[in-house]
């Protein structure tokens, strides 16, 4: 259908479409009367109120609206603008209506939702807000996008499970990749693991498969012993430097860039005796012993979780320790013979074991004698096999088991059923970790009995949380994309967006997004890749008109624009003055708000346009 024509001369003939919500909006707000009042706004042509406008119904009858009254500008009233504002400027198109004729009223979050218990203040809001929704939208002007061309090719920083994963699925899709890694290797943070909870292979075993085909692509670039140095440009368009060690560094363009930087074990410096007693380790250095089959020979072996997570250090959970401890613990149960060996210095692992202790003997010896009454032996009972769970003695002390999940469910079990102890403890009465002699022990309160309890342990596992990489927040100042308060990167929108940063071209997955198990890091990295691909498909991207105007003859070239911009989208042309990068600019209006000539306006949020809202909001109903 051919586009409706609506210029800034022709006279507006508003259409207002307001949405019942269910009851989200209709049971707190007096619906019909909100769109009869639209009805005496001037310009207002028709209005009419919706169960769910954003059903094909409401949909039908905004197309249907245009076509009969010979609308050319279009309002609905309903809920959040960010999910689905989108759909009803498609809708206004399919029915030859530019989209930027389209403005969004929320009177959901907005009204609705924080007015609760006040239907009729509500309703005058509700009013209030379309009154000031109809004075900006007689002052829309019809728009157009511009196309930027996009390079077929990506450049994925982080060879770990997640950059592998992503490097592999875009290289399958025909596109060439840089995957830079820092290491001389690929694997990332899993070559530390011993195995897996997915699979009972070796962690490297596992992954070993995955770094042979991505050494083998031909489309993927491997660069090890590398990292990225600068970035320029904007989405499709990026020059990246790469740098090596021992040799020159490499300039590549390419559309899109994908960020699977990992992250590091939180060192516990000061807690639980970690650095101080003998057998204290991580949970990372508990796999390296085992994986290395390193491992002293032990009856008593201690989880703590959540060690400097949750408000101890970090104010977050972690997510996947509990887990990692779980698969641990019925790993030690199953396999210890497997992995005893001799005692190697390792991290905070010293020569020294404790000796075993009469009690756990004596636990043992009694232990044997229930079973055999059980059983219904009279007198002395007679030796009874020990099974694996016997021999060696494993309890996880714990605030919370985040066991999340089907899967990491039936393992819980699992463990349980292998007489894997699991001891709750409060932040008001922490563990103690303490040397009684040349015995390591555990000082806990025990919640059921209320009772003050000591237990002799061999070894001591504290499991604690992935933090980001220690230069995250110079790799956030290149790329232009944020970091969260705890270091790691911050998605666009962790429902809508949960892989792309705000920044257009960039993705980010894995472990430097936040703490994810393996699964969650490929299923991440997949879903990255194919976000990078869809602009190198296209081969273009439609940016939207919602950007920022340079008037030259205002402009004095101070620079000020350029340095407030979070998305980099302003530079210096040939003449000295700001210059906008429409694919980069996202129309946050920073450049406008700091500039000192008022040299900078916005496409579709012009000052008369603001200025027209702000005085309606004013005016009485």
């Amino acid at each position: 259908m051919a586009e409706k024509k609506a210029a800034a001369n022709e006279k507006p003939r508003i259409g207002v479409f307001v949405c019942h919500c269910g009851s989200n909006i209709g049971g707190f707000v007096d619906v019909p009367s909100v769109a009869e009042y639209a009805k005496t706004l001037p310009d207002v042509v028709y209005s009419t109120d919706n169960l769910y406008t954003c059903a094909e119904d409401g949909l039908a009858s905004i197309r249907e609206g245009i076509r009969k009254h010979d609308l050319n500008r279009v309002i609905v009233a309903s809920c959040t603008p960010r999910t689905h504002a989108p759909l009803f400027q498609a809708t206004c198109e399919s029915a030859g209506l530019n989209k930027y004729m389209f403005t969004f009223v929320n009177i959901r979050e907005h009204c609705s939702w924080v007015h609760m218990k006040e239907k009729d203040k509500a309703s005058k809001k509700a009013k209030d807000l379309i009154r000031m929704g109809v004075a900006r939208a007689r002052l829309l002007e019809p728009q157009e996008e511009a196309k930027v061309e996009v390079t077929p090719a990506s450049v994925v920083v982080g060879g770990g499970v997640s950059g592998m994963t992503a490097a592999l699925s875009m290289a399958d899709m025909g596109f060439p990749v840089h995957l830079v890694e820092r290491d001389g290797e690929l694997g990332g943070f899993i070559r530390n693991l011993n195995n897996l909870y997915v699979t009972e292979k070796s962690a490297s075993e596992t992954i070993k498969p995955l770094i042979e085909k991505v050494k083998a692509h031909k489309n993927i670039h491997l660069h090890l012993n590398s990292q990225l140095k600068g970035v320029e440009g904007f989405i499709g368009n990026y020059e990246v430097v790469i740098g090596t060690k021992g040799a020159e560094d490499l300039k590549a363009k390419v559309g899109t860039i994908v960020i699977a930087t990992g992250a590091l074990e939180f060192v516990p410096e000061g807690l639980y005796g970690y650095n101080q007693y003998p057998n204290v380790v991580t949970l990372t250095e508990f796999e390296i012993l085992c994986k290395k089959k390193t491992l002293p020979k032990l009856k008593n072996v201690a989880f703590i979780q959540c060690v400097g997570s949750r408000g101890q250090v970090k104010s977050y959970c972690s997510r996947i320790c509990c887990n990692v401890a779980i698969k641990n613990a019925i790993n030690i149960v199953d396999n210890y013979e497997n992995m005893l060996g001799l005692m190697e210095k390792s991290g905070t692992v010293v020569e020294k074991i404790p000796v075993e202790t009469k009690a756990t003997d004596e636990i043992m010896e009694r232990r044997r004698r229930r079973r055999g009454r059980e059983r219904g032996e009279e007198g002395e009972a007679e030796e009874v096999k020990l099974g694996p769970s016997e021999k060696i003695e494993v309890t996880v002390f714990n605030r919370d088991v985040m066991a999340y999940g089907v899967e990491h469910e039936l393992t819980y079990n699992k463990a349980r059923e292998k007489r894997v102890k699991f001891v709750r403890y409060t932040t008001d009465h922490l563990p103690k970790v303490y040397m009684e002699g040349n015995q390591l022990m555990i000082a806990y309160f025990h919640e059921t009995l209320k009772l003050e309890r000591t237990m002799p342990v061999d070894m001591v596992v504290l499991s604690t949380p992935l933090v980001g990489q220690p230069d995250a927040g110079e790799l956030s100042q290149m790329l232009k994309v944020p970091l969260g308060q705890e270091g790691f990167f911050l998605e666009a929108h962790v429902k809508l967006r949960p892989v792309d940063f705000a920044t257009d071209g960039i993705y980010v997955c894995g472990t430097c997004r936040g703490p994810a198990d393996i699964t969650e890091c490929a299923t991440q990295a997949s879903a990255a890749a194919s976000r990078a691909a869809i602009p190198m498909a296209k081969g273009y991207v439609q940016a939207e008109a919602l950007t920022s105007v340079v008037d030259e003859t205002k402009c004095s070239g101070c620079g000020t624009c350029i340095q407030v911009c979070p998305y980099g989208a302003l530079r210096k042309n040939e003449k000295g003055y700001a210059e906008v990068i429409v694919a980069a600019c996202k129309g946050c209006g920073c450049c406008g708000a700091t500039c000192p000539e008022g040299a900078i306006t916005m496409t579709n949020y012009t000052d008369a346009q603001l200025l027209a809202e702000s005085r309606a909001a004013l005016e009485e109903v």
